[in-house]
């Protein structure tokens, strides 16, 4: 398939192109006009690593906001569903959450091909691959941890009922049920080849299926390439604040632990033992970063939680990447992406599949 631009101007230019774009300018203008964001011509710059729901920084007149929109069809049922997303962030709004402000949502999936929200620009540092300069000295790498806990600490605490969010899940105490039985499911539906790790981690997660002991808000992509840090020095490390919380496309109502389970379990603590997913963030893996124990330390006196069973929600965390990125996987097959990213997913999900069934298989020893 050719190369299309991501971006063009009017909507005869996306109907002309063999695949269709993600940014339409013109009538975005529009629909930014009318909520009296911004004025004239639009620029738009990729943000994020852009391999799940599309994220885009809007620079309109003197006015600079974020775009979210789901990636190019064919999508899995309920996936990348960025207005209910858009949704839970404004309900969050009135909670002391650390979430941006949404301007606008807008479902008509025909005006950029595919329905979006734009939320407000948060100023400050996302950390994934590199320190910014300001981070670099070993006395900021605990505080940024701690802050890390301490905001799923508060995360988990919010009143989702008080916030109106009956409708974002069940509620009830079949949340770990539901997950296995959803994501046993998009494995058939996602998968592009016999993956037996898959099937053997899912097999031990449901004959060792913890109870359930309460239901919380639960973000479902909770790790450090997810929040934003602010501006401002960081003398002695003291004063570093986390100030957003992004990507809540996984997020619902549910077990508390499942959170827990994926920081932990895609924390790079250095060392092969921490598995593939750590590469998304190799700089904890340097001294000064507090380790998993210390993690899980902080989080179970914050929030009063028993942490016994957190080895099955770490083995579910790294299975269900390896189911949902199956997906991605399949995209990239049928030609709807051209991202290095998905592709290299060929052997990227069985490596995450064996290292899901080695957690769960020494959770059990």
């Amino acid at each position: 398939m050719s190369a299309s631009p991501s971006i063009v101007d009017t909507p005869e230019e996306a109907a002309a192109q063999e695949r269709p774009p993600l940014l339409v300018r013109q009538p975005l203008e529009a629909v930014l006009d009318a909520a009296g964001i911004g004025s004239g011509p639009i620029e738009a710059d990729p943000i994020g690593d852009g391999h799940s729901n599309i994220t885009y920084l809007i620079r309109r007149g003197d006015a600079e906001v974020v775009l979210r929109r789901p990636p190019r069809p064919p999508l899995p049922p309920s996936a990348h569903d960025v207005i209910r997303e858009a949704r839970l962030l404004r309900a969050l709004e009135s909670q002391p959450v650390r979430t941006p402000r949404v301007l606008l949502i807008h479902e008509d999936e025909t005006t950029i091909g595919g329905p979006f929200y734009v939320m407000e620009r948060v100023a400050g540092d996302v950390i994934s691959t590199t320190l910014p300069e300001r981070f670099v000295p070993e006395s900021t790498h605990a505080p940024l941890i701690e802050e890390l806990v301490d905001a799923l600490v508060e995360l988990h605490a919010v009143d989702w009922r008080g916030a109106g969010l009956e409708w974002f899940g069940k509620g009830d105490d079949r949340y770990l049920e539901r997950q296995l039985r959803r994501f046993g499911g998009l494995w058939e539906l996602n998968a592009t080849r016999a993956v037996p790790e898959v099937e053997e981690t899912a097999a031990w997660l449901a004959e060792r299926r913890p109870v359930q002991r309460e239901s919380t808000l639960v973000h479902g992509d909770y790790r450090l390439g997810n929040v934003m840090f602010g501006p401002g020095s960081t003398a002695g490390g003291r004063d570093i604040r986390l100030t957003a919380i992004f990507d809540w496309e996984l997020s619902t109502i549910g077990d508390p632990l499942a959170d827990v389970g994926y920081l932990t379990a895609t924390y790079n603590e250095g060392g092969g033992a921490s598995g593939p997913m750590a590469e998304l963030t190799p700089v904890t893996a340097g001294p000064g970063f507090p380790s998993r124990a210390q993690i899980l330390e902080r989080y179970a006196a914050g929030s009063g939680r028993e942490l016994a069973e957190v080895g099955w929600y770490q083995a579910l965390a790294i299975w269900k990447s390896a189911v949902f990125l199956e997906g991605s996987y399949k995209r990239h097959r049928a030609g709807s992406t051209d991202d290095p990213f998905f592709a290299a997913l060929e052997q990227g999900v069985p490596l995450l599949a064996r290292h899901a069934l080695e957690l769960a298989q020494g959770s059990a020893a």
